[in-house]
């Protein structure tokens, strides 16, 4: 079994609310030098949180990338999505807010 990321020590911006927010982790320690990933989430209304997305700047900005560099990519941005949406969805598995759930949101209400 794989290694969770300790995304805490990694963490360069978090901001948590009720009405979304994101989070930056700065991808070094992992195998891209001077990279960065993101997860966000925005507020649809009416209490609801959208789908939480990722985006990283190795893609972003077309730079070049293996497929191999792909994947380890896109497991960090789904650990990284399942972290933030743990922070911003504390305590509510019971409520039906699961992260499986979660993703079958639209990003945004517009």
């Amino acid at each position: 079994m794989a290694k969770k990321i300790n995304f805490e020590e990694i963490t360069l911006r978090l901001e948590v609310s009720s009405r979304g927010g994101g989070i930056e982790i700065d991808l070094s320690r992992k195998g891209f030098p001077g990279q960065k990933m993101s997860a966000y989430q925005n507020y649809l209304g009416g209490g609801m949180l959208g789908k939480v997305c990722a985006n990283d700047t190795i893609r972003a900005f077309q730079r070049p990338c293996t497929e191999k560099q792909h994947a380890k990519l896109d497991k960090i941005a789904d650990e990284l999505k399942q972290y933030y949406h743990g922070l911003t969805n504390p305590d509510t598995e019971w409520e039906g807010q699961s992260y499986e759930l979660n993703q079958k949101m639209s990003v945004s209400a517009y």
